[in-house]
């Protein structure tokens, strides 16, 4: 799913493309894309795009008359530019939308459909979407640490929620973790005061690194390599390759269809995070740490 960074290269890229621009033409090709019947769709066709803004994970497009159009693009869910025109839409286009300079096109890769748009008007309606993280980057060390600490969570679980932090998934939760030298799972009550120093530090330094980054690819070319997985990347996506701080093979835990990144020396102190599937298997047989890991291998070769 694209996280904040991402949205934030999305909403540069577009910013010099459609704001000031009418809205000529709007194309629901796939009619479930759009979530809402009021107002409608046509509604928005001649209003000139006014600004844009990220709302948590979504995309929204401010035109004349206070009326919003927004995109959450899901896991699969991408846009394109096509300078010339849309031209002919394929089966994982979801929407089109034409302006003189070119065209804003929605697709969807797979065959489940979780792409949305929402057509609403006014202020109040555009943030009854927000699902109210707080802004980690606009936060002070109180807000952050007591966001957090709302619930007793494991990192991973605490970063990635949307009511808790704006705009953070899976991938940068693994990038933030590893920065700041902790576990996933540690829970969020036993952190001490310099590990939350740590944490803040590594959310916002991580976060700044990769939005400048991405965003200067923006300045160059519409994005067209929005992915999760980045070969820059320290742990995410890594599973088996070498940690850059330490050199020993990145772990992973996985569950249902996403997985967790770490390295074990820099993060738990050499010790291996129980994979549900695998410890299973495994039993009493599930190396508990790096030694026992390294140990099981030689036996295996």
């Amino acid at each position: 799913m694209p996280e904040l960074p991402d949205i934030a290269a999305y909403i540069t890229a577009l910013e010099e493309r459609i704001v000031g621009q009418p809205l000529e033409r709007i194309c629901m090709v796939n009619p479930f894309v759009l979530r809402t019947q009021e107002p409608p769709a046509a509604l928005l066709q001649g209003r000139s795009v006014r600004e844009l803004r990220r709302i948590g994970k979504r995309i929204a497009i401010g035109f004349d008359g206070d009326y919003w159009l927004v995109l959450h693009l899901m896991i699969a869910g991408r846009l394109h530019w096509k300078p010339g025109g849309a031209g002919t839409a394929n089966r994982a286009t979801l929407a089109v939308f034409d302006f003189p300079n070119g065209s804003l096109v929605l697709t969807e890769a797979g065959s489940k459909r979780r792409a949305s748009i929402h057509i609403v008007e006014g202020e109040e309606a555009l943030y009854d979407l927000d699902p109210g993280g707080i802004d980690v980057l606009h936060c002070d060390f109180e807000a952050f640490r007591n966001a957090l600490m709302s619930e007793n969570r494991t990192l991973k679980r605490a970063l990635t929620d949307p009511r808790i932090l704006s705009g953070i998934g899976n991938a940068y939760s693994d990038e933030i973790l590893h920065a700041a030298r902790l576990s996933p799972v540690a829970l969020t009550h036993k952190l001490t005061f310099e590990q939350w120093q740590r944490l803040l530090a590594a959310t916002q330094a991580t976060l700044r690194l990769w939005i400048d980054r991405l965003q200067d690819e923006a300045k160059r070319d519409f994005p067209k390599r929005v992915t999760a997985f980045r070969e820059e990347m320290a742990v995410h996506g890594r599973y088996g390759k070498p940690c850059p701080t330490c050199g020993q093979n990145v772990q992973r835990i996985r569950y249902a269809d996403n997985e967790t990144n770490y390295c074990a020396r820099c993060q738990t102190g050499g010790r291996l995070l129980a994979d549900r599937s695998l410890s299973r298997l495994l039993k009493s047989d599930w190396p508990r740490t790096l030694a026992e890991l390294e140990s099981l291998r030689r036996r295996a070769t």
